[in-house]
């Protein structure tokens, strides 16, 4: 079973257990590297993110596992930073900035504003924020609005400069089979569209097993079908867990690394 995990929250932003829980839970479970990734500072107020005046004290506290700990477990400092046009600090900035290891690209915050108020959020555990802001910002049209998310997407791919991706298909966990269904030809046609930039910037895609164990979607981020494409693209992948509390270090590893074996098998 992979032993690390690389895609990790603290209760620097939205997660439930300080670096030091994690770390201790990573080293009793035999992990080899743990990456901390808090989601990066914002320039609205949020209640996710790590604030700015909070980063120093942040990567402080890493640096100081990371020594403390240098024996056992290989530490890494990192962030995951979302991408909003116009509004986000520009990816590389971010990282020489605090001097990162690594970057983790998303999208949560679908739209062009400064506004939290005037971004669509489809991510969170509430579906609920999900169809509002569809109605709100896309009059009820679902393909103009994932056509939207994954035009950001790509956008991010092209101009920011980042490691892994995360999540990429992300837009689909609160749809719930509703509004569209993945084998219908547009959706899929989006989909390798950013599936075919990934490839063509080198980025280290994620397999991302949070919405299986926090049974807010019944796969993984992305989908196998996607899997399949991405190995024959010859695309680098890694499972994350995306954990929130130290429990979640390795949730549904060894699910993901059977369904990246099949897809491989059907590649």
């Amino acid at each position: 079973m992979q032993n690390y995990n690389l895609h990790t929250h603290s209760i620097y932003s939205d997660g439930k257990s300080t670096p030091r829980e994690h770390v201790e839970e990573a080293i009793r479970q035999g992990l080899v590297k743990l990456g901390f990734s808090e989601h990066g500072p914002l320039p609205f107020d949020n209640n996710f993110s790590v604030k700015a005046e909070r980063m120093p004290e942040y990567l402080a506290e890493i640096g100081r596992l990371k020594e403390e700990f240098k024996d056992k477990l290989d530490i890494l400092e990192g962030l995951e930073v979302d991408y909003i046009p116009g509004v986000s600090e520009t990816f590389a900035v971010t990282k020489e900035k605090y001097n990162l290891d690594y970057l983790i690209g998303g999208v949560h915050l679908v739209g062009h504003s400064a506004n939290p108020e005037e971004l669509w959020f489809i991510d969170g555990p509430k579906w609920e924020i999900y169809d509002e802001g569809l109605q709100k910002f896309f009059n009820g049209d679902i393909r103009r609005a994932v056509r939207c998310f994954f035009e950001q997407t790509n956008e991010m791919i092209e101009h920011e400069e980042f490691d892994i991706i995360a999540h990429f298909d992300k837009i689909k966990m609160h749809n719930r089979e509703r509004y569209f269904h993945e084998d219908e030809p547009w959706y899929r046609k989006l989909a390798l569209e950013t599936l075919d930039l990934i490839h063509q910037k080198g980025l280290t895609m994620e397999i991302n097993t949070r919405g299986i164990y926090k049974k807010r979607y019944n796969g993984f981020y992305p989908s196998p079908w996607l899997m399949v494409e991405a190995h024959k693209m010859g695309i680098p992948v890694i499972i994350s867990s995306d954990a929130h509390h130290y429990s979640e270090l390795s949730l549904e590893f060894e699910s993901a690394e059977r369904t990246l074996a099949q897809c491989t098998e059907l590649a």
